[in-house]
């Protein structure tokens, strides 16, 4: 029996928030500090809906390293193969606050230094999902670890699951981020993409049919399209497409993080083996709870009552 529910394995961030609401970061004044990077985010959320979660990352040996142990430690996440390096300050990245898609500067130092004996065999053995993102693909030694690894738990027997969070800014080159993720496509992974993210990546606007097309032609399956205050749309290859709309919320706080509520929710279902249309409510759920707070999921509430 595979007693790891899910493997998050990518970067972990001190995100500082702006705290003017609607503002670009140039005009910024305040920030706010939250414990970050959605690898992190999700290893969080899941750790709340009472799944057994571990997250592989590297942090600096610092305040920011011991505030980031402190606070995963606090919400169940396994933190013993989060390592601290004493060459490079834990990584840190200033946020806009906003109601779309945030502007980010990143000060990127120990998060990418992952490496493989941070991940053993007998650790993939024991994992039902293995997930990471874009963002920790985008720099070595993190990506070399990753795609080997994944490879590796493949192989084991592992589901592989990523969210396809592309950034121009964090990649060498558009033409590197997509080898890297056709790499990665080879081992079938849910696949979780926003319109935004799409866009970035092919450097213009596709059509959700080219979109899916493009990941179903790479060797994935399911493909869960996020799109934002309209809601989702989830391509199964050789199966009608699902759509479901966004759930209505008075006032969205903050998006940071929204993203990542929601895909924790879709994983939490999928483990738990319920239908697809399912994993996509429970998702959506989750999402629009994260919509209604600034930062992470606030800590003074049950989580799992509210997906019920």
């Amino acid at each position: 029996m595979k007693n790891i529910d899910i493997l998050c394995v990518g970067e972990v961030l001190i995100d500082f928030i702006g705290h003017q609401a609607g503002v670009q970061i140039n005009n910024t004044r305040d920030y706010h500090r939250y414990l970050g990077g959605s690898p992190t985010n999700v290893a969080m959320n899941c750790a709340r809906l009472g799944l057994k979660s571990i997250l592989v990352s590297t942090v600096g040996n610092d305040g920011f390293g011991e505030y980031i142990h402190k606070r995963l430690n606090e919400v169940g996440v396994n933190t013993s193969f989060t390592k601290k390096i004493e060459d490079k300050p834990t990584s840190v990245i200033f946020v806009s606050r906003t109601d779309g898609t945030p502007d980010f500067i990143p000060f990127r130092e120990a998060d990418y230094c992952i490496t493989e004996d941070q991940i053993s065999k007998e650790t993939l053995e024991n994992t039902k999902i293995f997930h990471t993102t874009c963002f920790a693909l985008s720099k070595n030694p993190a990506q070399a670890t990753i795609l080997k690894k994944a490879e590796e738990g493949f192989n084991l027997g592992c589901k592989l699951s990523i969210d396809v969070n592309y950034a121009k800014k964090l990649w060498k080159s558009q033409e590197e981020a997509l080898s890297v993720i056709k790499t990665y496509c080879k081992f079938n992974p849910l696949i979780k993409i926003s319109e935004d993210d799409m866009q970035r990546l092919f450097e213009q606007k596709l059509s959700h049919e080219a979109i899916f097309r493009f990941f179903h032609n790479n060797g994935v399956d399911i493909v869960c399209l996020t799109l934002g205050s309209n809601g989702v749309k989830l391509s199964q290859k050789g199966k009608d497409i699902i759509e479901l709309p966004a759930i209505k919320i008075e006032k969205v706080m903050d998006a940071t993080g929204a993203g990542d509520a929601f895909w924790s929710g879709f994983l939490y279902a999928y483990i738990k083996e319920k239908p697809i249309g399912e994993c996509l409510h429970v998702a959506l759920k989750l999402a629009a709870l994260k919509l209604q707070n600034v930062g992470r999921l606030p800590d003074n509430i049950d989580i799992l009552s509210k997906l019920l």
